[in-house]
């Protein structure tokens, strides 16, 4: 039997330039208040779509069984 998963994504930081600095320095507390609740970290996803090839959010990609 193959085990299920439920996905949830979490946008943070969006800036108009790039990555609001408050952002970088909450994200560790936002991946350990979801892993409390069962989530685990797959991967942040950072695209560079912001001023000057920054990134412009985080985007969380969060796991657990179902």
């Amino acid at each position: 039997m193959h085990q299920r998963y439920e996905y949830k994504f979490v946008r943070m930081g969006e800036g108009w330039v790039g990555v609001k600095k408050s952002a970088q320095k909450e994200y560790q507390d936002v991946v350990k208040d979801h892993a409390r609740q069962g989530w685990r970290l797959v991967q942040i996803f950072a695209p560079s779509i912001g001023g000057y090839g920054m990134s412009k959010y985080y985007e969380l990609i969060l796991e657990r069984p179902v």
